[in-house]
């Protein structure tokens, strides 16, 4: 069994909140009665209880409310399976991992908040592939080319600026990483985002990215910080912060360059999108979804039936048997006279 929505569980911390209520307002009824008059007058004014169903119906009213709980979980169990096509756009996503995008001029700093786009992004895939090639000086493979959006997930968040012993921004690098990255055939859907501030750049960016529109890619390229220099930030404590310098010990500054961003963006037959301080990649994303799918072939898709209508069936009854069951059973008195 699996659940659909499982963050409503957490209703069921409610329950001990209810059985309070319950104990805490027989207490104020029965204190309330005394207040009103003795013991002795009371049994004469109030009908005698043979049978209290009041405990009783706070226990139905608990089990009815744990089992609207399930139902709003959405119980999945029981499978079936469906032969589908495939069908999508392969992207990959090309991370600048340089020391540079450890900038704060995005917060909380520039990798981080790339990081976290990306995975705003994943979440608008709709079957679409993905894979990420992290770069700075030298580039590699991080996640091959997959539907596994969790994993997908989970590789990016283990990518940090301490990957790469080779420092500088290799997009051409970057660029021949990714080309070797995509499936060997070529057409329409394969698409390639790279992420950087363009700083210290190396290698013909251009002649790569012109390599790789010949074999269908298009190229996004997204400008990431400002164009305002801001410092580097090495080493961070509760009291200081160190800053990257240069040999001189001056504070080297960091700042975003678009113009190589945007002729890899011109030559790669995409569109250069400058960020700066606000990633915003689900706007890109809806351009690619625009694009021509490629088919990936047959696969088998397992769906779990919803069983939740057992459980809301079973809440309602019980929620049903509460509401009509009294809350005691009367005894019969006997008439024995005014003043008996």
């Amino acid at each position: 069994m699996k659940f659909g929505a499982p963050l409503w569980f957490w209703a069921f911390l409610a329950l001990p909140l209810i059985f309070f209520l319950y104990v805490r307002l027989t207490v104020l009824r029965q204190r309330a009665l005394n207040r009103f008059a003795d013991a002795n007058l009371m049994r004469r004014l109030l009908p005698e209880e043979s049978f209290s169903f009041r405990p009783l119906k706070a226990i139905l009213f608990m089990i009815a409310y744990a089992f609207l709980v399930v139902s709003l979980a959405r119980p999945q169990f029981g499978v079936q399976t469906e032969q589908i096509e495939r069908k999508g756009v392969d992207v990959i996503v090309a991370l600048d991992i340089s020391n540079s995008m450890l900038a704060e001029d995005v917060l909380p700093n520039r990798i981080r908040r790339a990081k976290f786009e990306i995975e705003n992004m994943i979440d608008l895939l709709a079957g679409d592939r993905i894979g990420l090639v992290v770069f700075a000086g030298e580039s590699f493979v991080q996640t091959p080319m997959t539907l596994d959006y969790g994993a997908a997930k989970m590789f990016l968040d283990a990518v940090t600026t301490d990957w790469v012993n080779t420092q500088g921004t290799n997009l051409a690098g970057a660029i021949d990483m990714a080309r070797k990255s995509f499936p060997t055939k070529t057409g329409a859907g394969k698409v390639l985002i790279i992420i950087s501030d363009g700083e210290e750049q190396t290698g013909d960016g251009k002649s790569a990215a012109q390599a790789a529109v010949k074999e269908g890619i298009t190229i996004y390229t997204i400008g990431v910080g400002s164009e305002k220099g801001v410092p580097i930030p090495v080493a961070k404590s509760e009291d200081n912060v160190s800053y990257k310098k240069d040999e001189k010990g001056q504070i080297v500054m960091t700042k975003l360059n678009p113009k190589i961003l945007e002729e890899i963006a011109h030559f790669g037959g995409g569109s250069y999108f400058a960020a700066g301080v606000d990633l915003n990649l689900p706007e890109i994303y809806k351009e690619i979804a625009k694009m021509e799918k490629s088919s990936f072939g047959e696969g088998k898709q397992i769906q779990y039936k919803e069983q939740y209508q057992l459980f809301l069936l079973i809440a309602l009854l019980l929620f049903l048997m509460e509401f009509i069951l009294p809350d005691y059973i009367q005894t019969k008195k006997e008439w024995r006279g005014r003043f008996a």
